[in-house]
């Protein structure tokens, strides 16, 4: 075959691919279209809107579904996600089934995602120095900056505190890090928490020991943000996932599952065509390069810059360890068996460590997996009843 009958072949696939995503985009669920506002709306909560604004000068999006509730309820994503993540089972997602027993939800977005790429002086898209940042800003800078907004609107003394992933994660790092918010949050619910990361399966270990070589092709690329809206890795994913059949097939099964834990069960088909068009929402490359160092070093501690960088920052040639043994606010730990992120016994060593874990359960179901705790299509009956086990054991109304 002739190079120019290839290029010819080549270029008519590529228009046939983008045929058949637009024409398959149009039948797509409604909620597939419909950002945090839109999706909280439908479901006959209105939101307002907050812009948040941290010490270090980034711009955060917080919605309130109000609530009669006297202690609020804040919702904080996992990595790379956003507010809509709480919304995408529609009536029964959990933000909407708290709203509906009239607790008073707020649901965060933490720096770099889709409703939080703003900076009061950085440029997301020309000055690099917006995404230097991990798990580690998120935990210093935005949730204080948070929970703060809230208690003062609301005038209540303490919050509760949902976590899903990173979301938990930072609550560890705001809690060893700023004592003082110990205080502010009358319990912390953790969804599929993660400090260690070092007991995860083969894939996970492999992407993770392989870290160190793709953070350098990352700098020499100059790729700081990934799977946003606007990255070419983030469009595809968009675009491709929410395909019937093909897409359910290379992004749940090739992708995800391997990932987070195999359960087809609780993500059915016609959520994935919501959940991919939804999620990921950008995040930075560093964020998921600390967990890997985290994993490689079996030590839950700060960012490792290198021997000199680290004692420029930290004035020490190792990264400090956070002291989860000063995270003294009551802490609930909801584990599922078939977590890949999440593992049982990396859940056990946090447990062991943390000064005040008030509940503990691994979820009954050997299916359960990371991303059952925000997108499980049962959440109803293996997930619910724990949540407000605890929520019923402290004081809101």
């Amino acid at each position: 075959m002739q190079p120019t009958t290839l290029i010819t072949s080549a270029i008519l696939l590529i228009i046939s691919i983008q045929q058949v995503v637009h024409v398959a985009s149009e039948f797509l669920p409604e909620d597939s279209r419909l950002n945090t506002i839109e999706l909280a709306t439908k479901y006959k909560h209105p939101p307002l809107q907050f812009d948040v604004v941290t010490e270090d000068g980034y711009i955060l999006a917080l919605f309130r579904l109000p609530g009669r509730s006297k202690v609020p309820v804040l919702l904080v994503h996992g990595l790379g996600d956003s507010s809509d993540t709480w919304l995408l089972r529609g009536s029964t997602s959990l933000a909407i089934t708290l709203a509906n027993d009239g607790y008073d939800v707020w649901l965060a977005n933490v720096r770099g995602n889709r409703y939080s790429r703003r900076h009061v002086h950085l440029n997301p898209d020309k000055d690099p120095a917006f995404w230097h940042y991990s798990f580690h800003e998120i935990g210093y800078y935005d949730l204080p900056a948070i929970i703060d907004t809230i208690l003062n609107t609301t005038a209540a003394e303490s919050l509760t505190y949902i976590g899903h992933s990173q979301g938990t994660t930072a609550c560890y790092v705001l809690g060893s890090q700023r004592k003082e918010y110990n205080s502010k949050i009358n319990v912390m619910i953790s969804l599929a928490p993660v400090a260690y990361v070092h007991h995860t399966p083969p894939l996970i270990s492999f992407l993770r020991e392989l870290s160190p070589v793709i953070e350098q092709v990352f700098k020499v690329l100059s790729i700081h943000e990934v799977f946003a809206d606007n990255t070419e890795l983030g469009k595809a994913i968009h675009r491709l996932c929410p395909l019937p059949i093909i897409g359910y097939i290379v992004c749940v099964y090739g992708l995800l599952f391997p990932m987070t834990g195999s359960d087809f069960l609780e993500l059915e088909p016609e959520f994935s065509q919501i959940g991919f068009t939804h999620s990921p929402a950008g995040t930075s490359s560093r964020s998921m390069f600390h967990y890997a160092q985290v994993g490689n070093r079996k030590k839950f501690a700060q960012y490792d810059y290198g021997g000199e960088g680290n004692v420029k920052h930290y004035n020490s040639t190792e990264p400090p360890v956070y002291r989860l043994d000063q995270v003294t606010m009551p802490v609930a730990l909801l584990v599922g068996r078939n977590d890949n992120l999440s593992t049982v016994p990396d859940v056990e060593l946090l447990k062991e460590q943390l000064a005040n874990v008030v509940y503990y359960n691994v979820n009954p179901n050997w299916f359960c997996n990371h991303v059952d705790f925000i997108w499980g299509l049962h959440m109803s009956d293996y997930l619910y009843p724990q949540i407000y086990e605890v929520l019923d054991s402290y004081k809101h109304f």
